[in-house]
């Protein structure tokens, strides 16, 4: 679960209902039907209209993925790669082959399968590049979506307020109640906005921040790769892949926090 979505998502209605509620605007005179269909379903229908509906169905899969943390840290990956470099070293890269079905990665399971094939350097290097381009292009298309809407929302909230007036203005004949009909036409643009800058906005950026999280593992997994391929030593593996961590995640240090964590693979590392 990541738990920074959870809470700024909480956190930004609860600030937003929080204050209405301390400033005594009654909860009931927020809620309206027809602004929620403008809006709502305005919103969905003009996603729609934009994209592909194969990539409308993706939606609620790339919703639930904001929500949840995808991929090993990068930590606990370089320490499988040092692992799986001292094992390659002792029994040569043909070991390897029993360990694929149990990595956790399917992107790092096909780079380990093309060092066991013996596939050349540049043929493996072209081949996941491709898969982490083709990937990114991928997640590309699922945030913009998000920021379609967070564009699209707003707007269509200002389109239920124009209609609400149109309809206040139109029906009340007592002046006197004017004010409240003008105040409920205005919650279509308060829907608009703040699904805008609550959720939808937030969604995107928070996809494309994961998206860019999973090219930088996509590149450690890859050099990870090529440095056994090429029969690294366990410790210059270390080495390489150390420089795609935060300082305070590098060397075996860092492992020591970690209990369980491919203990056995520093140990050996020291000794190759």
């Amino acid at each position: 679960m990541d738990k920074s979505t959870v809470i700024g998502l909480v956190l930004g209605l609860t600030a937003v209902f929080g204050g209405a509620l301390l400033d005594g605007t009654p909860m009931a005179s927020l809620i309206s039907v027809p602004a929620f269909v403008i809006v709502i379903l305005g919103t969905l229908g003009a996603t729609i209209l934009s994209n592909p509906l194969e990539n409308v169905k993706r939606l609620p899969a790339l919703a639930r993925g904001a929500f949840f943390e995808k991929g090993r840290p990068g930590g606990e990956l370089v320490e499988m790669f040092v692992d799986l470099a001292t094992r390659a070293r002792k029994d040569g890269v043909l070991s390897l082959e029993n360990e694929i079905r149990s990595l956790p990665d399917p992107f790092l399971q096909k780079g380990i399968q093309l060092v066991v094939d013996g596939t050349d350097e540049e043929v493996i290097k072209e081949v996941l590049e491709a898969d982490i381009a083709a990937t990114a292009q991928r997640h590309a298309a699922g945030y913009a979506m998000f920021e379609m809407m967070g564009g699209y929302s707003p707007t269509l909230g200002i389109i239920g307020a124009v209609l609400g007036l149109i309809h206040v203005l139109s029906k009340v004949d007592d002046p006197t109640k004017l004010a409240a009909g003008i105040a409920v036409a205005f919650v279509a643009t308060l829907y608009g906005v703040s699904t805008a800058n609550l959720i939808y906005l937030p969604l995107a950026s928070k996809l494309r921040l994961k998206s860019e999280a999973e090219q930088h593992r996509g590149h450690l997994i890859l050099q990870g790769i090529l440095a056994i391929q090429a029969g690294d030593n366990p410790r210059v593996v270390r080495d390489k892949l150390d420089v795609f961590l935060a300082p305070k995640h590098r060397g075996s240090a860092a492992v020591a926090k970690k209990p369980g964590v491919a203990a056995g693979a520093t140990a050996a590392s020291e000794a190759a």
